[in-house]
Parts: C-alpha cells; structure tokens; sequence
C-alpha cells in the first residue's frame, strides 16, 4: 500500500486534476501524502511548504528540467518555500513554454493541414499538443503524435531552454528543503544521472517505468551517497498511488521537512 505518493501533477502544468481535486482523489487511493510536482512552476494556492488539507497532507513540490550537459535531467523539489530567484526563472521557463508550444502548433498544423485547439497558458507543454492533435481532425493517437510528429526526434520538435544542473540545482537548494532525481532509470544514459546524486538529497526509488528495471544501481547511489529514497506514480491524471512509499520510507523524507500547517 502506498502511503505517501510524492510525485504527481496538477492542471497548473499538464496534469488532469485541479488543486483541489487532489485531496478527493489521494484519500480515494489511500493515499495520505501528496507531493504536488508541476513541471516548472511553484503552486499559488499553496502558502506554505507542507499543508494538511482535508485529511491529507500536501507538500509543496516542483519538477525542475535542467541540463546536465550529455543529457537532461529532471530535478525534484520538496518542501517549497519559493524566493525570489526560482520564482523569476519559473516565470521565464513558462514565457519560454509558450513560444515553444506556439512553435510546435504551428509546424504540427502546417504539416497536417489542421487546426489544432489550444490554449497557449503557462505550463503548456507536449502532452497538451497531444491531445489537441487527437482531439483535431487528424488521424493520429495521443502517443502516435508523440511518435511521428513532437517527440525528441520527430519533424516538430522544438527544443526548450533551461537552466543547467548547477544552476537548477541551487535554485531549489536555497527554496526546497530536499532536492533530488526524478526516476533516474528513464535516461539514454542512467550512470551518468545517477552520478549527479552525489551533490543531491535524494533520488525517486520507487516509480511506475512500465516495464521491467534492474533497480539496483539505484539502490547502490541511495547506500554510495547517503540519500533519502522518494518515490511516485508521476501522476497526470487522477490515478494516485500507482507507485510512492510506505509509511516507514516516508517517515525518513518527513523528518526533513517542515511541520504542516493547516489549510
């Protein structure tokens, strides 16, 4: 049973549940913690890094894209208490969203000949594309768009800018109270991800890949670096629990927050 579910999305980036759905839906799954992880933006809504809300605690997360120069990589706060310097690059990443988005839109629709609906906020990213080609008069699943059109190496692939890791990673050390990486086995080269753990808190242990993985290299980062394990269902839609820790795994990650305050 997972008790604590520490990497899922909201509609703040591209996922399919509302802030306020989230507590509905973790106490649906048995879920008692979230870690609310959009993809490069800090919650609004949420005034401190942990909240109880409806019987469930929520933490204050966010999922940071960074290059680390052979690959990027994806960096997970915890804890949130958002400055002034992440603040302003989460602004700029989601100016840069938009244009990146309004770029692959208009290569998708020039090449299929359709008219795609969509609407350009901040947090747009792929999945939104997806599904709005799905949803378009073109022929095209949401994974096949993925596959033939706005994949890494599709014809509409339009590529983001980012922080690189150092950068990326001392934003969030000065605003979180853990840093660490989001499933590193899902790398062109997971050595090398896991390699950057040694200037992190923590690493996601458990995750859904949907397919069979030798987890031990990551157990051996977990025992070489000291780190705190994490896990989550990366959730886009409202299925949590799918993957995340059990009560005794969590109570290691809670000790290293802040005490909840009450929503």
């Amino acid at each position: 049973m997972v008790f604590a579910d520490l990497h899922v999305h909201t509609t703040l980036s591209d996922g399919q549940l509302e802030l306020a759905a989230v507590p509905a839906a973790a106490q649906q799954a048995g879920v008692e913690v979230v870690a609310l992880t959009d993809h490069d933006r800090v919650q609004p809504e949420l005034d401190a890094p942990v909240v109880e809300h409806d019987g469930v605690t929520l933490i204050h997360g966010i999922e940071l894209r960074v290059d680390a120069g052979i690959q990027k990589v994806d960096l997970l706060g915890y804890g949130v208490d958002p400055t002034p310097d992440l603040e302003a690059e989460c602004e700029r990443i989601q100016r840069n969203r938009v244009e990146r988005a309004r770029a692959i839109v208009e290569c998708v629709e020039d090449r299929l000949g359709v008219a795609l609906d969509l609407d350009l906020h901040p947090g747009v990213g792929r999945p939104h594309v997806a599904r709005a080609i799905h949803d378009s008069d073109a022929d095209l699943t949401y994974q096949e768009a993925f596959d033939t059109l706005i994949g890494d190496d599709g014809p509409c692939y339009v590529a983001r800018e980012i922080p690189d890791f150092e950068t990326g990673r001392e934003l969030l050390a000065d605003a979180c109270s853990i840093v660490g990486l989001a499933h590193p086995l899902r790398y062109g080269d997971p050595e090398h991800a896991l390699s950057l753990t040694s200037d992190l808190d923590a690493v996601e242990r458990y995750y859904p890949y949907g397919r069979e993985v030798d987890i031990s290299p990551v157990e051996q980062a977990i025992d070489r670096y000291d780190l705190l394990a994490t896990g989550g269902s990366d959730a886009h839609d409202a299925q949590l629990g799918v993957a995340g820790l059990d009560g005794s795994a969590y109570e290691r990650v809670r000790t290293q927050l802040p005490r909840p305050t009450h929503g």
